[in-house]
């Protein structure tokens, strides 16, 4: 029985450093925002979507 609340003593312990690294990057990281644009290029083959209803 020692050794089950020694697990679960050192589950609780880890599950704790977790929830404080969580809670530190949370609030101590501010993210900067930036525009983002990406192209989407399609294949030439495909000039009909494919689908459900669509027959080929």
């Amino acid at each position: 029985m020692p050794t089950l609340f020694r697990l679960l003593a050192i589950l609780a312990v880890a599950g704790a450093v977790v929830a404080a690294a969580m809670t530190a990057l949370a609030t101590l990281v501010t993210p900067t925002p930036r525009e983002i644009t990406t192209t989407i290029r399609l294949p030439a083959d495909n000039k009909a979507p494919t689908g459900a209803g669509h027959a080929r």
